[in-house]
C-alpha cells in the first residue's frame, strides 16, 4: 500500500473554502482491496494546489473551441462520472459523438483507455476528447493560450510548477491528471464487505449474486476492479462497418468488434450501456448475454454454451441475485465527494 501523503500542501496556496486544508488529496492511497497502480502517485506527486489546478481545468468550458463544453459536462460526478441518460457523447454545438461517454474513475489502475484503449498514458488522455471535432473541437495551442491570457491560471501555474515561463502542454496534461488520478472510487457496501469494515454486510441474496458473477462473469470482469481491461468482442453485431472497436487502433482484423470490458463499479448507474450505449438498463444487458448474442468472426470463445451458440445462461434466481449484487457497488462516498464536485 502507498503511504498517506501528508504535508502535500504548497507553501502559500490556500485551498477552496469548502476543502479543508489538512485533508490528504484524494485518491492517492491504495484502498487495502486494490492491486498495485499502473499509475503510482510518484509518478506525478501530487499536492493539494495541482489537484485544484487539475480539477478547475476539468470543469473549465474554455477547454472546448466554444467555450461552453468541458470534461466535466460529459463526465458527471453523480453518475461516476458518465454522461446521466445519453446514449452517446454530445459535444459542441451539440454534435453527437459515435460512442457512449465512458465512466471516469480508477483511472490510476488502467493501461488503456476509451472504448479503443487508443491512449496509454493518463496524462496524454485528454488530448483525444479535446481535439476531436465531435467533442470539445479545439487545439492544444488554442487552449495553452487561452489558459496564458487567464491571469489566475498564470499565478496557479507558476505556485505548482514554478519558473518564470508561459504555461505549457507539459504542466497543463501534468495537472489535469492530478485530478483525473484521484478519481477513485472504493468505499461501495462491496468494498466494506471486502475489507471487513463497518457497514459491509452483504444479503443472502447478494452473496449469492456475488457467486454468480464470479462464477460466470469473472473471466472478463474480473478482481476487485471488476475488469480484466481486456478487450473483447461480446456478440453485440455479425459485422462492425461503423465502428471496429480495438482494430480501429491496431489495424489487426483479429481486433475488428472487440472492445474494451468495462468495470462494473458504480454499474447501477452508468447506463446506457455497451460502446454505443443501445441498451438502457441492466435487465436488457443480461437479457442480450442470456440470449442475445449474435455470431462473429471475432466473438469471444468464453462467451460460448459448451462451445456451442453464444450466450451466458442465467434462471430466474440467478437474474434477481446478480443484479442485487450489482447494486451493492456503488459508491455513495465517490458520487458525493465534495472534493471532487465543481467549485
Amino acid at each position: 500500500m502507498l503511504p498517506i501523503l501528508l504535508g502535500l500542501v504548497v507553501s502559500g496556496c490556500k485551498p477552496d473554502a469548502d476543502v479543508v486544508a489538512t485533508e490528504d488529496v484524494p485518491g492517492t492511497v491504495v484502498p487495502g482491496n486494490f492491486p498495485e497502480p499502473v499509475y503510482g502517485a510518484e509518478k506525478n506527486p501530487p499536492t493539494r494546489a495541482a489537484f485544484e489546478l487539475g480539477r478547475s481545468l476539468f470543469y473549465d468550458p474554455r477547454l472546448s473551441r466554444t467555450g461552453e463544453v468541458s470534461c466535466g459536462s460529459c463526465h458527471q460526478q453523480f453518475v461516476a462520472f458518465a454522461h446521466a441518460g445519453h446514449q452517446l457523447s454530445h459535444g459542441v454545438n451539440d454534435r453527437l459523438g459515435t460512442r457512449n461517454t465512458p465512466a471516469l474513475q480508477n483511472l490510476r489502475w488502467k493501461p488503456n483507455f476509451f472504448w479503443d484503449g487508443g491512449p496509454s498514458n493518463i496524462e496524454t488522455m485528454p488530448l483525444a476528447p479535446i481535439t476531436n471535432p465531435l467533442e470539445m473541437d479545439e487545439t492544444l495551442d488554442n487552449v495553452l493560450r487561452k489558459l496564458n491570457a487567464d491571469a489566475s491560471y498564470q499565478r496557479r501555474f507558476k505556485q505548482v510548477f514554478g519558473g518564470n515561463g508561459p504555461i505549457n502542454s507539459y504542466q497543463f496534461l501534468r495537472a489535469l491528471a492530478q485530478f483525473t488520478a484521484a478519481l477513485t472510487s472504493s468505499n461501495s457496501r462491496y468494498d466494506k464487505y471486502a475489507r471487513q469494515e463497518s457497514g459491509g454486510t452483504l444479503t443472502t441474496s447478494e452473496l449469492r449474486g456475488l457467486t454468480v458473477l464470479r462464477q460466470k462473469c469473472g473471466s472478463c470482469h474480473a478482481g476487485e476492479l471488476f475488469t480484466d481491461e481486456s478487450f473483447r468482442n461480446n456478440g453485440l453485431d455479425r459485422r462492425f462497418p461503423l465502428d471496429s472497436g480495438r482494430a480501429h487502433i491496431t489495424g489487426g482484423l483479429r481486433d475488428v468488434g472487440r472492445f474494451k470490458v468495462p468495470s462494473l463499479r458504480n454499474v447501477a448507474l452508468t447506463g446506457p450501456y455497451m460502446h454505443d450505449g443501445r441498451f438502457t438498463t441492466l435487465e436488457a444487458v443480461l437479457d442480450h448475454y442470456d440470449h442475445g448474442m449474435v455470431e462473429s468472426a471475432t466473438l469471444d470463445p468464453q462467451l460460448r454454451r459448451s462451445g456451442l451458440e453464444p450466450g451466458i445462461a442465467l434462471n430466474p434466481q440467478e437474474r434477481q441475485d446478480l443484479l442485487a449484487f450489482l447494486h451493492t457497488l456503488t459508491d455513495e462516498q465517490f458520487l458525493r465527494n465534495p472534493q471532487l464536485a465543481e467549485q
